[in-house]
């Protein structure tokens, strides 16, 4: 530490430089107590040289514990910790070496915290090492250089005493030119729990093990029978390949006494990658999905898995329970999403696990509650609250953790989880040292909780919603230690909810000024619930006039869901994205159905039909809908003798009906006409199509000169029909008499040809002389007497 006041453009301060002097004459006994009464030391000068370290730092050297094992040591175990040193200081450590010093006995959950956070502090370090030959010696530590040491001792030399956890601390101790004396430059802490027998009352303790993801399916389908589901991303494949966070989750669970929590959204979205899918690409082309066999493989694991564990079904989509009780309860309709949401929960897992889960349980955030989630909680039929001690504040002075299950009123248990072993695993673990440490800590205080009490009490760890893959295996590494133990049994939640409270446990849920800001400002916003509702609004009255409503119903309604999920936390801008997403393809699909525009319309006379065109582009069939034609002047233009008039339309999938609509003019101008889609409670479907229709209306003057010229014509044809007749029985008479006068008179060729004339009106008789070359006439004469019924003129 006195190290730093060698830095170039600093002074030692006085106490430093009495303290060098009193080094040298004790000839390297590190008074590491007198650095407490050490000031401030000055700043670096602007060269960039490292500040000095104050009293508190760590030393020069940084150890690490990289692992400790066994975790939990026995009789007759060898204790081995391995780890590097590395040089973070300027000059070179000599006689350096590692070795291993125990105690103190940590009695109490407080004083493992206390160690845990000053872990690597060189001061306080008082207790003798082990002994000279479990050490592991360098004779130089360059700077910047790291070094690999690893030491096994027999658990017998430690001098382990009584049942309880001990502070097992690896130092390196050496020496520099500016300190010629050995002293502490480095040290790291952990823990080394320590009950060789089986306790006499074990602990019951339950582990969640969480199934969870981020959204992924968006409510958009193939404009297909099949409805080919189409996804935001291809995220969800690389987590469930081999390797991936869920991939590891499901083969680090499948060996643990844990209870599964799984997002029934989760099994819905790998069981949908099963059979043909999409992705959502640049633009608006999606590509095809090719990850189905990945798909297969992880359900199938994940059955394997959860076979005769303890399944806890989460509303469908992992809805935030906060959010919406702080910011959704006033927007009409939120509620009944997490209702939804709840029903589906339990046939969703069964259906693709076939594995019956439970949905008593609601998991907030973090395990945060107050009265409003709590009440929101258990709207949709859950009656368990998963909380979390850090929030759940015991009121009282109780000196050991109750056990988890709390009656908060109501018939509602708040089931309370122990904050320090809940939140163990958070961090970065893919550091060796950072995951050795959150093991042995996470043991520590299991056992120190053990440790409290004679009673047998029930303990619940919920870790975060969704572990990286370091963070699951350390939580892994952890929990099988855990069940190897010797005072602590598994328990499945149920059993822990069901167990006898504690009477002295706090019972109230913390009051809404309690609920923790870093929290609330993460919440999602009431824009979120009001756009969800808008969407909603638009499906309620779309689905009305399908006939097939499930192929639109449920997607959507999936998708709502997961509009409320907890996943979209810090990620405002993709969650608007999603929302907004859900809410134009809706649009899109509302338009399929539609009338097609029309342009001005002449209408000649009094009457007429207007066709007006209904278009369905959808897959299915649309029915229960009425088409409103009205005239906005109806003292022009009546339709049906009225001012509008409905028909009812139905239309199959992929085609257009027109429907014809009667109407009378009374007067000549434009008539404006609306043609408008209503469903059959009243509510108006899309937009309206308006256009004019223009009236010629036929005036009396000219109906009277079509008249007149109708009868003329009619007259004219009825005097040629009777002329024609007459001449038909004219011309058979005529042939009658000359037959007969032909057969009376003599043969003679050479008497002269007689005709028959007729005067018009006298009807005479009179005989000429023919000539020769007088033409045979073409038609017969007319005949003006009437003619016979039902003859036929023809002309």
């Amino acid at each position: 530490m006195a190290e730093a006041a060698d830095f170039q453009g600093t002074r030692p301060s006085p106490a430093l430089r009495r303290l060098r002097r009193t080094g040298a004459l004790l000839a390297g006994v590190p008074l590491l107590t007198g650095l407490l009464q050490l000031p401030a030391a000055p700043p670096a000068d602007a060269a960039g040289q490292d500040a000095p370290r104050a009293a508190s730092d760590a030393g020069s050297v940084s150890v690490s514990v990289n692992s400790l094992t066994p975790s939990v040591p026995t009789e007759g175990d060898t204790v081995t910790v391995s780890g590097t040193v590395t040089n973070k200081g300027k000059q070179t450590v000599t006689d350096a070496h590692v070795g291993l010093r125990v105690g103190p006995l940590l009695n109490t959950r407080s004083r493992i915290d206390s160690v845990a956070r000053n872990s690597d502090d060189v001061q306080g370090v008082v207790n003798p090492e082990v002994g000279d030959k479990y050490t592991e010696k360098f004779s130089k530590l360059t700077p910047g250089v790291s070094q690999p040491f690893n030491i096994s001792v027999p658990v017998d030399e430690l001098n382990l005493g009584q049942d309880g956890v001990y502070q097992l601390a690896v130092s390196l101790a050496g020496e520099t030119s500016a300190q010629p004396w050995e002293q502490i430059l480095g040290v790291q802490r952990t823990f080394l729990p320590w009950q060789p027998e089986e306790a006499g009352t074990r602990t019951k303790t339950t582990f969640l093990w969480p199934l969870v993801s981020t959204t992924h399916m968006t409510a958009e389908t193939g404009s297909n029978e099949e409805q080919t589901p189409v996804f935001r991303d291809d995220e969800l494949a690389e987590e469930i390949a081999p390797g991936g966070r869920l991939d590891r989750m499901v083969a680090l669970g499948r060996d643990l006494d844990v209870t599964w929590v799984i997002d029934p959204d989760l099994l819905a979205s790998v069981d949908a990658m099963t059979h043909s899918y999409e992705v959502q690409g640049e633009g608006d082309d999606n590509t095809a999905g090719t990850h189905q066999k990945v798909a297969k493989r992880w359900l199938t694991e994940v059955q394997r898995a959860v076979a005769d564990k303890e399944i806890v079904a989460l509303p469908f989509g992992d809805p935030d329970l906060a959010s919406l009780a702080h910011n959704g309860t006033a927007v009409t309709g939120s509620l009944s999403h997490l209702k939804e949401a709840t029903d589906v929960a339990a046939d969703t897992v069964d259906s693709i696990l076939h594995v019956k889960p439970t949905t008593d349980f609601a998991w907030p955030v973090d395990g945060a509650v107050d009265p409003s989630i709590v009440k929101v909680a258990t709207s949709a039929g859950a009656d368990k609250v998963i909380a979390r001690s850090d929030t759940f504040k015991e009121t009282g002075d109780l000196s050991y953790t109750p056990s988890a299950p709390r009656p908060i009123g109501g018939g509602t248990t708040a089931v309370v989880a122990d904050a320090r072993l809940s939140t163990a695993f958070q961090g970065d673990m893919t550091k060796a040292s950072t995951s050795t440490q959150a093991v042995q800590r996470f043991l520590a205080q299991s056992l120190t909780l053990g440790l409290q009490t004679n009673k047998q009490r029930s303990v619940v760890v919920a870790p975060q919603r969704t572990p990286s893959v370091s963070q699951a295996q350390t939580m892994a590494e952890a929990l099988t230690a855990l069940q190897d133990g010797t005072w602590s049994d598994s328990q499945s939640l149920t059993a822990a909810a069901r167990t006898k409270p504690d009477p002295a446990a706090t019972t109230k849920a913390p009051s809404a000024s309690a609920y923790p800001s870093s929290l609330r400002k993460h919440e999602l916003p009431r824009s979120t619930f009001e756009q969800i509702a808008r969407t909603q609004d638009k499906l309620d009255k779309f689905k009305v006039i399908l006939s097939d409503q499930s192929r639109v119903v449920t997607p959507f309604g999936r998708a709502l869901n997961r509009a409320m999920s907890v996943s979209w936390r810090d990620r405002e801008t993709e969650a608007a994205i999603y929302r907004s997403g859900v809410e134009s393809y809706l649009d899109t699909l509302i338009d399929q159905v539609k009338l097609i525009d029309k342009s001005e319309t002449k209408l000649s006379g009094r009457s007429a039909t207007i066709p007006v065109t209904v278009q369905n582009n959808l897959v299915q069939g649309v029915e229960h809908l009425v088409l409103r034609l009205t005239s906005t002047n109806p003292t022009r233009l009546e339709i049906d003798g009225d001012a509008y008039e409905e028909q009812p339309i139905a239309v199959s999938g992929g085609h257009s009906q027109s429907v014809k609509f009667t109407t009378s003019a009374h007067a000549n101008g434009r008539a404006t006409v609306i043609a408008q889609l209503y469903t059959q409670d009243g509510q108006k479907y899309g937009e309206p199509v308006t256009f004019d229709v223009k009236v010629t209306e036929i005036t009396a003057t000219v109906m009277l000169v079509i008249g007149g010229g109708v009868l003329l014509l009619v007259l004219a044809g009825f005097r040629m029909y009777t002329q024609r007749k007459r001449a038909t029985a004219r011309e058979a008479e005529e042939q009658n008499d000359e037959a007969g006068e032909d057969a009376d008179a003599p043969q003679n060729p050479g008497a002269p040809a007689t005709r028959l004339t007729e005067e018009s009106g006298a009807g005479t008789r009179s005989e000429a002389p023919e000539q020769p070359s007088d033409p045979a006439p073409d038609t017969a004469p007319e005949n003006a007497d009437p003619s016979g019924t039902g003859e036929r003129v023809d002309r």
